[in-house]
């Protein structure tokens, strides 16, 4: 049987070792919009943080002089300025996300488990408990900062109460978990929904016929097949707590004092209100690097939770 023989004027044919490297970047090529956006977006603010962290870096000052180490020192040294102010949003950071988070792991599965079921206007309701989530944290945060007023708020006009709901703690705290809680728990219950489909019919089908309970099938069947999904919500709940700003700048706006103020929004009212970009660098690599270590932290336990 004859080759086929290139009509004249046609390009040569690539040869076998150009076909084999053509092949091989081809993947690259299609992650290349990504990287780029990655890199630009996310790897390049990353290492220009941490060269401010590094800086006395002011806006307004023509020199941003070398300081090394000394922003990241001045957060654990009790006569510094920042001291007290950085431990304080700090403390803050930890109420919210100790309060918040196992809220945001139980409750939407709960959910997730009844509109599992089948019921008339399970779509419905599914919709409904989503729908917040689809608003930005903006719309939320004035939505219930009126809400909430004290002394022309819906809230205690409802109830017949005069509760500082935005101006004394704990009122704060139930505030600020409960708008959240409500906010953005249909985002994991939606995970979770995605996540108790996958699990096999088999196995609950099997339970039952061994006479478990309800019970009994959700401790043995429902979570540990959601076990990846749970250490997804987890973290992602555990970090979006920690990062938390919008609510507070716009609710309590801080108060009482600066009980409420988080490290995200000491952070921004020290780099951009002060034009003290440096500290407030170091305070995010700082943030940063804790959030590290509780998310390596989970990822272990959860491993260990599968070894044994």
């Amino acid at each position: 049987m004859s080759s086929p023989v290139a009509s004249p004027g046609s390009p040569p044919a690539p040869s076998g070792a150009a076909r084999v490297m053509h092949g091989r970047s081809t993947p690259y090529l299609f992650l290349l919009p990504y990287l780029l956006i990655f890199g630009g977006f996310g790897l390049l603010p990353i290492g220009l943080g941490v060269w401010l962290s590094l800086h006395q870096w002011d806006f307004q000052l023509p020199n941003k002089p070398f300081t090394g180490l000394d922003n990241y020192t001045e957060l654990f040294t009790p006569d510094s300025l920042v001291y007290s102010d950085w431990w304080e949003s700090v403390r803050a950071t930890a109420i919210f996300t100790v309060l918040s988070v196992p809220l945001l792991v139980a409750l939407p599965l709960g959910i997730a488990v009844l509109l599992n079921r089948s019921f008339p206007g399970r779509t419905f309701f599914r919709a409904v408990y989503f729908a917040p989530y689809v608003l930005g944290v903006a719309v939320i945060g004035l939505l219930w900062r009126f809400l909430l007023d004290a002394n022309l708020g819906f809230v205690n006009h409802l109830f017949g109460t005069h509760t500082p709901w935005l101006t004394a703690t704990p009122w704060a705290w139930v505030s600020l978990v409960g708008v959240t809680v409500w906010w953005t728990c249909g985002f994991n219950a939606v995970i979770y929904l995605a996540g108790l489909q996958d699990i096999p019919a088999e196995l609950y089908e099997a339970a039952k016929m061994d006479g478990a309970s309800a019970w009994q099938r959700f401790w043995h069947v429902t979570l540990p097949g959601l076990r990846p999904v749970l250490l997804f919500v987890i973290t992602t709940t555990i970090l979006a707590s920690a990062n938390m700003f919008g609510q507070s700048y716009l609710i309590t706006q801080g108060a009482p004092g600066n009980e409420t103020r988080t490290v995200v929004s000491y952070v921004v009212a020290l780099g951009i209100g002060q034009n003290d970009a440096g500290r407030a660098a170091a305070m995010s690599v700082t943030l940063t690097l804790m959030l590290a270590v509780v998310s390596i932290a989970n990822f272990r336990l959860f491993r260990y939770q599968e070894d044994s």
